[in-house]
């Protein structure tokens, strides 16, 4: 088994209080409305979000992908980080055992934050992994967060 280490990062107008609230606590109730011809739905399989609860999003017919299973490993409300790993799914691809994230909103500049992505892709025996399909998921984490920062600056009052 390989691992191939990625990191991203980018910058919002929103604080990192308000990312935190929307993208990881409320994820289950506000990324299936936000995104809607992508997401159906996503509910806790075991636990309400604590570290050691099980998430599971399933996907519209629209996406490439049906479901995936992710376990939160730490969640930290007081610094804004929180470490989960994708253990099942198609969008593993046949390829990966499991990925694991690290995920922090830091503090930047007034008023917003830079969230900071780490991911380890851990590959199957033998299995190399192609870039563009490290660069897909990358693009669709990306844009997850984008129309999340959208819609919290379209609404000032929300996950306040």
């Amino acid at each position: 088994m390989g691992v191939v280490k990625v990191s991203q990062s980018f910058k919002t107008k929103v604080t990192p209080d308000r990312m935190f609230k929307a993208l990881i606590l409320d994820s289950h109730n506000l990324c299936p409305q936000l995104m809607f011809s992508s997401i159906k739905s996503i509910e806790y399989l075991q636990g309400n979000g604590d570290a050691g609860s099980l998430k599971q999003l399933n996907f519209t017919e629209a996406s490439p992908f049906r479901y995936v299973k992710h376990r939160i490993d730490e969640l930290d409300k007081e610094k804004w980080t929180c470490k989960f790993t994708m253990i099942e799914g198609d969008a593993l691809m046949d390829k990966l055992e499991k990925i694991a994230y690290d995920v922090k909103f830091e503090p930047y500049g007034y008023g917003g934050c830079v969230c900071k992505i780490s991911s380890e892709y851990h590959t199957k025996e033998n299995v190399k992994i192609k870039e563009d399909d490290i660069e897909f998921g990358k693009d669709r984490a990306i844009g997850m967060y984008e129309v999340v920062e959208a819609y919290l600056l379209a609404h000032p009052r929300a996950y306040t």
